[in-house]
């Protein structure tokens, strides 16, 4: 910290992502691509819950959350970086910065959340059948979004506050696409010793402990079902687990692996597991949660079907 120039700074420059100059424009048609993907198909998932009846449940009423979040969390950090390639302008503010690291934790930390959510209606729902209704009331499913919502405000504000009272001098060069807590304390010519702690300790209550708590809903999904004597209580359990913990493993492995166990100076490996988290899984999600389901299917041929309808008369 010594020796280094106290200039304060007013903006950040982002390094963006290691492409050669030559494959610029191939990857922003490809990400350009993958964020329209994300938004159309989450959007797709909230207007088919909301305008079909059969959707109104528990389990939908998380999945719209969820959709909500992914969107919001892809379109943090896609447009900035979309941008940048297209403009080649890489600075963004100091306010910015920090406004895009809050609503990135914002939503990541929900997301964290609603995926719990999940599994333990699935939980519910596979393994006490005939309580569900009577577990899944609306006051708990209500309880069950709330409190992500309010528990995800308050930790996203803890550690935007903690940086804000940083000092960042002369070296404003950030080896990511977005505002990264991670890159940002590396930048910081004050004591980060507090926000690692809280870092460590805080991603340890919101990663890790939901995380475990999603395997297990889905082990002792798998082990109810197992109990049933047939195929098709094993096609069940993997049908429903499967698909649902590709994303789960691939979410919060590269989350607890970049915040918990970070690497000491591999910049490309962290952007490209950030990258996996904030564009690859919210594209994925609409498609493994919603778009090979059954119910969505079918509310999504009855919603067209009402609008071809008038027209066929």
């Amino acid at each position: 910290m010594t020796g280094r120039n106290q200039t304060i700074v007013s903006e950040f420059l982002l390094l963006g992502l290691p492409i050669k100059s030559e494959h610029q424009n191939l990857f922003y048609v490809l990400f350009l691509a993958m964020y329209v993907t994300t938004v159309l198909g989450n959007l797709l998932i909230i207007v088919l819950i909301c305008l079909e009846p059969h959707l109104h449940t528990p389990m939908y009423l998380f999945l719209s959350n969820l959709s909500f979040s992914d969107l919001c969390f892809s379109s943090v950090t896609m447009p900035k970086l979309l941008q940048n390639m297209h403009s080649q302008d890489p600075s963004i503010s100091y306010a910015g910065c920090l406004t895009q690291m809050y609503f990135l934790l914002f939503f990541g930390d929900l997301e964290s959340f609603l995926l719990v959510a999940m599994a333990y209606d699935r939980y519910v729902a596979i393994c006490f059948p005939l309580r569900y209704t009577t577990i899944m009331s609306p006051r708990l499913c209500l309880f069950l979004v709330v409190l992500p919502w309010v528990l995800t405000t308050f930790h996203a504000m803890l550690h935007t506050l903690l940086m804000a009272r940083l000092h960042f001098c002369d070296d404003n060069l950030i080896a990511h696409f977005f505002c990264d807590m991670s890159a940002l304390l590396k930048l910081s010519c004050s004591d980060t010793r507090v926000n690692e702690l809280v870092i460590f300790i805080m991603g340890g209550l919101i990663l890790v402990i939901p995380f475990l708590l999603i395997i297990t809903s889905y082990a002792q999904i798998v082990s109810s079902t197992l109990k049933i004597p047939s195929a098709r209580g094993i096609r069940k359990a993997f049908s429903t687990c499967g698909s649902h913990l590709t994303v789960v493993s691939l979410f919060y492995g590269t989350v607890i692996g970049l915040y918990l166990c970070p690497s000491a100076n591999n910049s490309v490996k962290e952007t490209v597991m950030a990258t996996m988290y904030t564009v690859v899984t919210p594209m994925l999600n609409p498609f493994i949660y919603s778009l090979r389901n059954r119910d969505m299917k079918g509310a999504l041929g009855r919603v067209f079907w009402r609008k071809k309808a008038p027209f066929s008369l």
